[in-house]
């Protein structure tokens, strides 16, 4: 996620407010949030699920409505999202 650089740290407070609930949600196994190490206004939220019912129950909940919704008022840009399973764990 990229955002206005000026509105940075009003995201992070938001991420900050709502990342317990995320990861207290039903299904949702951890959460990281990543910070582009030349970009400091360049996010990615990575999140992994018990499976893609919990994910997409998360989805649908209000709690991402209500954080999707102040989140994307905040980029500068298009976000981008992937859904990935795993294909090689490795220690």
């Amino acid at each position: 996620m990229s955002f206005d650089p000026e509105k940075v740290h009003e995201f992070e407070t938001l991420f900050q407010s709502v990342k317990s609930k995320i990861a207290a949600f039903e299904g949702c196994e951890g959460l990281l949030l990543l910070k582009d190490a030349e970009a400091n206004h360049v996010f990615f939220t990575y999140s992994y699920w018990q499976s893609e019912w919990h994910l997409n129950n998360y989805r649908y909940s209000e709690l991402f409505e209500h954080t999707w919704s102040a989140t994307k008022k905040l980029f500068n840009d298009k976000p981008m999202a992937w859904s990935c399973i795993v294909s090689e764990k490795v220690k």
